[in-house]
């Protein structure tokens, strides 16, 4: 790995001071860096866009939360680059390290000494009419959901072709099991190994109690046609984009074609970040 990008958080003071010791001491070492453009301006120094980076490295550094890291996996991921999270967040289920580890880990990485762990994504397409007006992959989840004043919404649910069910409830997410710790664990939805190959449907406050969380194989197709007349109904991709829907959309999920692959630098217990994250045991 000679060759590192650097994305951070926009608009946060902690990833210019990281760059500020970071980057002489890798341009010490012999490593090219390539930093975001809005990273590099407050640096003074030239930068470049997040898929000019995706194309030009052997290795993504992110510095941000997890919200930063979902960006940028949905940038990069297609590229097969692989990613390593600095934690600048709070909750950290996929930036797997802390700031006062940084350099220690980076020395580790860079010497090659570090597992990467693939991660399932989702594309999620919109068709309307019968032809798709747009197209989406996401890590953590495809969302539809109802405004804060519209009825509950009725969403007839097919998966591999094959008739489920008419949710009536708030909204569905359809989750991988990197997402299963986001919005779906609020909504009751099950916790999933994170290295699995598995989505999980689960409605928003569904109208019939009986309608539970559905953990299905990574390879089934879901299609999801919105049977509410309503103009307030979105489709929410990791909860950073989304699409107003109209009466009768499909929504379309699936696996996608590749996957996030993390940089995990050091054997990692995920039992214990779910004890320090979600404080089991704790009263």
């Amino acid at each position: 790995m000679k060759k590192i990008g650097i994305i951070c958080k926009p608009g946060r003071p902690e990833p210019e001071e990281i760059l500020r010791e970071l980057l002489p001491w890798l341009k010490g070492k012999g490593y090219e860096t390539f930093v975001d453009r809005e990273a590099a301006a407050a640096l003074n120094i030239p930068g470049f866009t997040r898929s000019e980076i995706a194309y030009a490295v052997d290795v993504v550094f992110v510095l941000g939360g997890d919200g930063t890291m979902l960006s940028v996996s949905r940038s990069v991921a297609e590229k097969g680059v692989p990613i390593l999270g600095i934690n600048l967040g709070s909750m950290g289920f996929i930036t797997e390290i802390n700031k006062d580890e940084l350099y220690d880990v980076v020395d580790r990485i860079l010497a090659g000494d570090c597992a990467i762990e693939e991660r399932l994504m989702l594309t999620a397409k919109i068709l309307r009419a019968g032809e798709e007006i747009s197209g989406y992959t996401v890590l953590n989840d495809v969302v539809i959901n109802k405004g804060a004043l519209a009825r509950i919404i009725d969403m007839e649910t097919f998966i591999n072709g094959k008739y489920v069910t008419t949710f009536k409830a708030d909204g569905l997410i359809v989750s991988t099991p990197t997402g299963s710790t986001a919005y779906s664990l609020s909504a009751s939805g099950p916790i999933i190994y994170p290295t699995l190959d598995s989505i999980v449907l689960t409605p928003i406050c569904p109208h019939t109690l009986t309608n539970r969380p559905i953990l299905l194989p990574h390879d089934f197709r879901i299609e999801v046609a919105l049977r509410t007349l309503s103009e307030d109904v979105y489709l929410t991709l990791d909860g950073q984009i989304g699409a107003p829907l109209r009466m009768d959309d499909v929504i379309e999920i699936s696996q996608a074609e590749y996957k996030t692959r993390l940089l995990i630098p050091y054997e990692r217990d995920y039992f214990e970040i779910l004890r320090n994250k979600l404080r089991w045991g704790e009263r």
